[in-house]
């Protein structure tokens, strides 16, 4: 018996786990990659070099409540863990009793307590241990703790996935709130500049070289400039707010000693391949471990469908006295047992839970192929951006120097009276337009680093 016994519990209910097949690319769009390093392997600390975005971050990875969550969900998960790791223990009770019956004098314990001198009531002190122990058989006990240690680690890699989301929404709101700043200065000199077109054609007027039209036209230029002004200070003062509601601090100010100019793309960008993006990447690695965790679950409802071999014990002392309760050896007493249950109709529970937990684990597999069909969509699609927004870039450098230069040009034209006050007002405006437009692409270009960074799984190192 007790050889069958151990053979049978070197067995395990249910598969054991094997990764489900994922159709990847051999690179990433066309980037072929050199070597098999990525960006996503560089600690955030030295991806993200400016100090002052740097003791953002260090305050979010504390204050955040998304991430606190987060690392409670951890600590939850490793307290069930524990729990499982010891499972197979088996399992102690301990029971002290105290009864006093008093039976009716006309019932039949009445009458026999009256023939055998017992009194009017029978009392029952009792003080035991019992022991009960689950022979894991069929391996359901190891599965159990299999899926514990899958959820721990899911919660784990969650952690992860929140921190990277974390470090890659601050150093985007951070390059947005510089875009501002530098786009709240070209409104204030662009104001500047109006003023100076409106006194040019306010002189011209007084020569009787411009009408009051002109003029008009001149100011309302200026005011468009200046509208801009209180728009740019309200994005700014809420922009300053989520960064602070991100690192779990009260809205306020920000403060930042560094221009949107200062940051540069960096020039190599290294991908690595994608099979390891998979593995390195937190959300990923966590859909991947709630796989694991359903397929052992698999195991568990197999196994409650097989016999259970449980070996109970019980002891202690008893006596019908109080001062006998404690005389020993006589008040010992001892129960030692063994069972086998083998469930045979319990209104199709079992059979219901076996197939449910078939189900979620096919719904597992599908969400770990999503999400890694989503991981190589966004590593993709950041890629492209950074391409695309580099040609952008360029040519957004060329249209603010050229509309730069036609209103220096239209300026001198307009003095001299080879243009009209409308040529001067409309390249004023295109010069605008041209540099508020160049700082949005200088921010979605290190944005969609940021985003490439994120994507391949940095930013929890």
């Amino acid at each position: 018996m007790l050889s069958l016994v151990v053979g049978l519990a070197a067995c395990r209910v249910g598969r054991n786990y094997q990764r489900p097949p994922v159709e990847l690319p051999e690179q990433f769009g066309n980037v072929a990659p050199s070597d098999t390093s990525s960006i996503a392997d560089i600690e955030w600390k030295k991806f993200f070099e400016d100090a002052t975005l740097q003791q953002l971050i260090d305050k979010a990875l504390t204050g955040n409540y998304d991430m606190q969550l987060a690392i409670k969900r951890v600590e939850a998960s490793h307290e069930y863990l524990k729990q499982a790791k010891v499972a197979w223990l088996p399992s102690f009770t301990a029971t002290a009793t105290v009864n006093t019956n008093y039976p009716s004098k006309n019932s039949l314990n009445g009458k026999n307590m009256s023939q055998f001198n017992f009194g009017d009531h029978i009392e029952d002190y009792n003080l035991g241990a019992g022991m009960s122990w689950e022979i894991d058989v069929w391996g359901k006990i190891r599965r159990q703790k299999e899926a514990a240690l899958a959820t721990y680690l899911q919660s784990y890699e969650g952690q992860h996935a929140v921190q990277t989301g974390l470090v890659a929404s601050l150093a985007n709101s951070y390059f947005n709130l510089l875009m501002l700043d530098n786009q709240l200065n070209i409104a204030k000199k662009n104001v500047a500049l109006s003023d100076t077109i409106v006194q040019m054609i306010s002189l011209q007027k007084k020569a009787g070289e411009a009408t009051e039209l002109a003029v008009q036209q001149a100011i309302s230029q200026r005011q468009t400039a200046e509208l801009l002004i209180p728009q740019l200070e309200q994005g700014i003062a809420i922009q300053e707010n989520a960064i602070r509601i991100l690192t779990g601090e009260l809205p306020g100010t920000v403060t930042r000693n560094r221009q949107l100019h200062d940051f540069t793309v960096k020039e190599s960008l290294p991908t690595g391949i994608p099979a390891a993006m998979v593995s390195r990447r937190p959300d990923v690695r966590a859909s991947e471990m709630g796989v694991v965790a359903a397929n052992a679950q698999v195991g568990v409802a197999l196994g409650n469908m097989y016999p259970a071999l449980t070996i109970t014990a019980n002891g202690g002392v008893n006596a019908f006295k109080a001062s006998d309760w404690f005389t020993l050896p006589a008040s010992l007493f001892g129960i030692v047992g063994g069972s086998i249950t083998q469930p045979i109709f319990q209104h199709r529970n079992l059979k219901t839970q076996l197939e449910v937990a078939k189900i979620q684990r096919e719904q597992a597999v599908i969400q770990f192929k999503q999400a890694t069909l989503n991981a190589v969509g966004e590593v993709s699609n950041a890629l492209v951006k950074l391409e695309k927004l580099k040609t952008q870039q360029n040519i957004a450098g060329e249209q603010v120097s050229t509309s730069q230069l036609a209103v220096r040009q239209a300026q001198m034209l307009f003095r001299s009276g080879m243009a009209n006050y409308l040529e001067v007002i409309t390249a004023q405006s295109r010069a605008l337009q041209a540099e508020l437009g160049q700082v949005d692409i200088d921010r979605q270009r290190l944005s969609a680093m940021v985003d490439l960074y994120r994507s391949l799984g940095g930013g929890w190192k």
